[in-house]
């Protein structure tokens, strides 16, 4: 191997990686992906007993950000305390208020991911 082509390996691997790291954090979930900061989830509790409990199933989740914007944009509504696990794809809501599907469909679709369904508990 003569010195250009061993330069020229030493700057693809510079080069790649990084890029290898940060695709596997990405793969893991353990990044920002869609464009968007790393934020955490709001945690809320609100006591007494939930008047009733809905599985929302979403479209479009990929990492803990897309987990944590949904959960956030639920978790702002009123009466509603919400838990996504992101490997079922899925919003574990506790409605303590009148709330209706449609709010929560509707918050969920603002974070740009699509609900294909909602089942009671």
């Amino acid at each position: 191997m003569n010195p250009q082509n061993i330069i020229i390996v030493l700057i693809l691997l510079i080069i790649l990686i990084p890029a290898i790291r940060s695709t596997v954090k990405h793969l893991k979930g353990e990044g920002a992906c869609c464009g968007g900061p790393k934020e955490r989830s709001i945690k809320k509790k609100i006591a007494g007993k939930p008047v009733k409990k809905l599985a929302v199933h979403i479209e479009g989740m990929h990492c803990d950000h897309c987990k944590n914007r949904v959960e956030n944009a639920l978790n702002e509504l009123d009466g509603v305390v919400a838990k996504v696990k992101l490997a079922k794809n899925t919003a574990f809501v506790d409605l303590y208020k009148d709330v209706s599907e449609e709010a929560i469909r509707e918050a969920i679709t603002k974070c740009d991911y699509r609900v294909t369904a909602m089942e009671t508990l």
